[in-house]
């Protein structure tokens, strides 16, 4: 049975899954969703199938009916194309899920591969580019500019907080060229978001340059990253027979939803808890508080540097029940002294170099125990460390080897446009480009 998608705003006629990877955002200005979650059981997954194999049967129903599905297991081949391993961490039965070892060394490479593989098989009948909006506060974009770069009929423009991401983050952002072009932000990260979602929601503009977007807003970058919690967790239960508890680094919301939804569609997943940085949005929520955006600030695990988190309107439109929410959910807040204390005492007692991001998952655990937590955890490991050499470096007290895709991209030339922290500036510059 085919799925329609509809707006969280409730205001926008339901859609296709291809029109909705297509459009980025819901003509409302709402994100869009499944009209409802399949349910999957176990026995659905082949026990001895490859990431990819996962992410297909997972996703088929999401899928059904729609002139993408019968390419959807190429989609997922060419998309999972590295390996997400479980690794074990410490003694108590607990390990890390390393997300990084895609192009650009973060989980974001999954869904953008994902992402960039749908729109490509999408036919089009206008002649002009599909110019691909993404703000992101450190990783996205890198993710996002590779997975696109050189693809015809296509044009990336990342826009990031200037001064806020990592030097390696900067460079990355900055060293494609060709059909990606960086524009480094005078302000924060929920300024580059409010940018994009202003031109994306820009009737006239779109008319005059056509949009899509690549960021966790897009339905296309926010479906196959339920597929690697999948298949660490159908993992865990055939070598276990026990479901997987999770500690998701969080900023966007993006990457714990499709844990949530994972969980939701009856794969054996448990606890989920997330680990944010001083940003303390919901953190405050889950505590009781009402949800209350705020503004940014900056922290070293900079690429959860979000006082809005865009998918929080997903979630609350998923799991509707409030009190149930904060019962089955809850977050929690890392300031930059625990991050650099946990870097440190995770590198000198086992040897284990961590980055900003996951250093508040591991935080989060290391409190876990002190409580008397005895259950088996999973660290969700979002980057390599060695994308913020300059923060984790002196904690641990040498070098980090740096991967080699990551040490490509160093090697090469990096530039990016200023602009202001302005929707106007950045409708003027898409509509004279």
């Amino acid at each position: 049975m085919s799925l329609c998608y509809v707006s969280t705003r409730s205001a926008a006629p339901a859609v296709g899954l291809s029109a909705a990877i297509a459009a980025g955002l819901a003509p409302d200005g709402g994100l869009y969703v499944p009209e409802r979650l399949p349910s999957l059981d176990v026995s659905a997954f082949d026990r001895e199938g490859s990431l990819a194999d996962t992410a297909a049967a997972l996703l088929a129903p999401f899928f059904a009916g729609d002139p993408l599905a019968e390419a959807l297991p190429a989609i997922c081949a060419e998309a999972f194309d590295f390996a997400a391993p479980l690794r074990e961490l410490g003694r108590r039965g607990d390990s890390v899920l390393e997300l990084f070892h895609g192009p650009t060394a973060a989980f974001k490479d999954f869904g953008a591969r994902f992402l960039a593989a749908c729109l490509r098989r999408l036919p089009r009948t206008e002649r002009r580019p599909l110019t691909i909006l993404v703000a992101t506060s450190g990783d996205t974009g890198a993710a996002v500019a590779a997975a696109f770069h050189r693809q015809d009929g296509m044009r990336v423009v990342i826009l990031y907080p200037d001064g806020l991401v990592s030097p390696r983050q900067a460079h990355q952002l900055g060293c494609f060229g060709d059909n990606v072009q960086a524009l480094r932000v005078a302000g924060r990260f929920d300024d580059c978001q409010r940018m994009v979602k202003a031109a994306l929601n820009d009737a006239e503009l779109q008319a005059r340059v056509p949009l899509s977007s690549a960021n966790s807003i897009s339905l296309g970058r926010l479906l196959p990253q339920m597929a690697y919690y999948a298949h660490a967790a159908l993992a865990r239960w055939h070598e276990r027979g026990e479901a997987l508890n999770l500690i998701v680094p969080t900023g966007n919301l993006g990457n714990a939803l499709a844990a949530l939804w994972a969980r939701a569609i009856g794969l054996p997943i448990g606890r989920v808890e997330l680990a944010c940085n001083a940003n303390a949005t919901l953190p405050a929520y889950f505590a009781g508080a009402p949800y209350t955006p705020r503004e940014a600030v900056a922290t070293l695990a900079n690429a959860m540097d979000v006082g809005a988190p865009s998918n929080f309107e997903r979630l609350r439109w998923s799991f509707p029940d409030e009190d149930r929410l904060r019962a089955e959910l809850a977050a929690h807040s890392v300031d930059d002294a625990a991050i650099r204390r946990t870097i440190a005492a995770h590198a000198r007692d086992g040897g284990e170099v961590f980055c900003p991001h996951t250093a508040t998952a591991l935080h989060r655990l290391d409190r876990l125990r002190e409580q008397g937590d005895e259950r088996p955890w999973t660290v969700v490991a979002t980057a390599h460390p060695a994308k913020f050499d300059s923060v984790v470096e002196p904690l641990v007290g040498h070098p980090l080897p740096v991967p080699s895709p990551l040490a490509a991209m160093l090697a090469r030339g990096a530039q990016a446009q200023p602009i202001e922290a302005d929707a106007q500036a950045l409708r003027d510059w898409l509509a004279a480009t």
